[in-house]
């Protein structure tokens, strides 16, 4: 009797440790298929697809719904659903494949594509967080010069071959004692706007030109290739804004330097844990 006892406790002990085992090999393996980067046959509840693993957002999906026929997933026909799904598990599968094939390496408007979405996150956080008043006033007051209205300019730019150094001088004494003559009518006047004569003259002419009042006339300047000599007939001058009229531009522009901040940043990081080498005849 003793040993029916003891050889049924026995079996009973088998049966129980292989349950166990069992059981933890159950778990186990749900464990394995269902965590994060595994392979699965269940779709999270948060994607409506995945392909080869990678999921399709739910919220990605709806939103193309929305954008495509204006509707919610309860009001969406089956064609629509079916259209919306089927055009991203394409569009997954092409820009799977296209890894594959390395495309980005090859084709420039992949790479432009790239490169301009990296640029976009690091400049999200800049447009998200936006700057105080303190900030905005303090900008301003550091790049107040920019915050002008546009001035313009009405002048004559009479040239002189670099050998006609005295005629050049004639005609700038003739042009301070009186209207020009005939002879000096080399070019007509002509109305722009600061950013206009800039272009059309160059620094070194624009920056004398703008120091000249109503009738001014500049001494003789030599450039590259010819002698100018300045006629101002009329120079409306840039009026400063106060914070208030530029407020917008200066958020604007806040911002952009804000972005332009962190694409720099964000380039310095990369290039450091970058191995690039540079071949010696380009350095």
């Amino acid at each position: 009797m003793m040993s029916n006892v003891r050889q049924v406790s026995s079996r009973r002990s088998f049966v129980l440790m292989g349950s166990g085992a069992l059981a933890g090999l159950l778990m186990a393996g749900y464990s394995l298929f269902t965590a994060r980067g595994t392979s699965t046959l269940v779709v999270p509840p948060e994607d409506v697809a995945l392909v080869n693993q990678q999921p399709i957002s739910r919220s990605d999906y709806l939103q193309q719904l929305q954008t495509l026929y204006g509707v919610d997933l309860r009001h969406a026909t089956v064609t629509q659903r079916r259209k919306v799904l089927d055009d991203m598990i394409r569009e997954e599968l092409f820009v799977q494949r296209g890894k594959e094939l390395d495309v980005a390496s090859t084709d420039p408007d992949v790479r432009a594509a790239m490169v301009n979405s990296v640029e976009m996150e690091i400049a999200a956080d800049a447009v998200t967080s936006q700057p105080s008043e303190t900030q905005l006033r303090a900008y301003f007051a550091l790049h107040h010069a920019r915050y002008a209205s546009e001035g313009i300019m009405t002048l004559r730019d009479y040239v002189f071959p670099p050998s006609e150094s005295s005629a050049a001088a004639a005609a700038a004494e003739a042009l301070r004692s009186g209207a020009p003559t005939p002879a000096l009518l080399a070019r007509s006047q002509a109305e722009e706007f600061y950013f206009a004569a800039k272009i059309h003259l160059g620094e070194p002419l624009f920056e004398a030109a703008r120091n000249l009042p109503d009738g001014g006339v500049s001494a003789p300047i030599a450039g590259a290739d010819a002698i100018h000599v300045l006629y101002m007939l009329k120079n409306k001058k840039p009026v400063p804004f106060d914070f208030a009229a530029a407020r917008d531009q200066v958020l604007t522009d806040y911002l952009h330097d804000a972005i332009s901040h962190l694409r720099t940043g964000d380039e310095s990081f990369l290039r450091k844990r970058a191995n690039v080498l540079i071949a010696d005849d380009v350095r």
